[in-house]
């Protein structure tokens, strides 16, 4: 079932984390301060939202280089889900062209702390981790036929990295609710 991402407030410091990346080691938030702007993503590798937009997003990292530090996390029950299991995540990241860390939230307790509701789910912050945007990555999904260009999110990069304020009207994010474990849903 389609869910849209909660909408945290702007301005909303980034919670911490240390977690494990599928291709060993770990990364916390301290690993990623000091960079202009921050794009923490919630993902998934069975998500048709995420692999619809998955090569796009493979890019737009790529593209962005070292002005922007990027993340992505994924938080699902990989036991009732396997296909979000370390294995296959690796996976999706060698499939989409994914140069950034994908760490794995076991415990859920990273999603908890962000809010994050569906996958994909997007939280760029500015250079003082300060949420500035929470929203689309752009109007594409699966059916729609919409282009994936990533603009959504890609305006609120730059308008980050010119030193310029995002613009507050954002549209949530929509894809497949997050796999919580059983007994593990927020409250």
């Amino acid at each position: 079932m389609a869910a849209h991402s909660f909408m945290v407030p702007l301005g909303t410091p980034a919670p911490h984390f240390d977690l494990t990346a599928v291709d060993g080691g770990s990364v916390s938030l301290a690993d990623l301060e000091g960079s202009p702007a921050t794009l923490v993503i919630f993902l998934s590798n069975h998500c048709p939202y995420v692999r619809h937009i998955e090569h796009g997003l493979g890019q737009l990292a790529a593209e962005y280089g070292s002005r922007l530090s990027v993340v992505a996390i994924c938080s699902n029950d990989s036991v009732n889900y396997p296909d979000d299991d370390p294995t296959h995540l690796a996976e999706q990241a060698a499939r989409a062209g994914f140069t950034f860390p994908y760490l794995l939230d076991d415990t859920q307790e990273v999603a908890k702390a962000y809010r994050a509701a569906c996958t994909p789910d997007f939280f760029l912050y500015d250079a003082a981790l300060k949420l500035a945007y929470r929203g689309e990555f752009d109007g594409a999904r699966p059916g729609n036929k919409v282009p994936v260009t990533g603009a959504s999110l890609r305006a609120a990069v730059d308008a980050l990295l010119a030193g310029k304020p995002v613009e507050d009207d954002q549209t949530p994010s929509l894809g497949c609710g997050i796999k919580w474990k059983p007994g593990n849903e927020p409250a």
